[in-house]
């Protein structure tokens, strides 16, 4: 079963947060998709990977390249699992895919002082209950721990 988790930001940015997530992901050996909404997004996303720490490399790649399949991270715009992906992370309100119920999970982050956000993340949180995902909501605390929320 899918796997969905609600990440509510609130005086945080998807760069700020992305990262360490990300590498959680890899510690796990898992494979990630993480989508956004436009290929500028992508691109800056990309370019905040290779420097968002002096100190770390997070392997990754855009669906562009040529060897995307070996990829353990892939930025993506569209739906699709290019590199075989157990993760999928959506950000920028991107829209759950059609797939979703291939996903060992799927990792919504999304602004919660946005209107349109956080009334996309309310529609996706119950589309998914529809579909019979396991839903969680998380939120940081004052110490910027992610805590799950009821």
């Amino acid at each position: 079963m899918t796997e969905v988790l609600f990440y509510h930001l609130q005086n945080m940015t998807v760069e700020g947060v992305l990262p360490p997530l990300l590498e959680k992901s890899l510690e796990r050996g898992w494979r990630v998709v993480v989508q956004s909404t436009s290929e500028e997004r992508a691109d800056a996303l990309d370019a905040h990977l290779w420097t968002y720490r002096d100190d770390s490399f997070l392997p990754h790649a855009t669906w562009r390249v040529a060897d995307v399949a070996d990829q353990p991270i892939v930025l993506a715009v569209e739906e699709g699992n290019p590199n075989g992906a157990n993760v999928r992370f959506l950000v920028d309100n991107a829209p759950l895919p059609t797939d979703s119920h291939t996903y060992e999970r799927m990792v919504l982050v999304f602004n919660g002082d946005d209107t349109d956000a956080l009334a996309a993340a309310r529609s996706a949180w119950t589309d998914c209950k529809t579909r019979g995902f396991e839903v969680t909501y998380w939120q940081a605390d004052e110490r910027g721990r992610w805590q799950r929320r009821q």
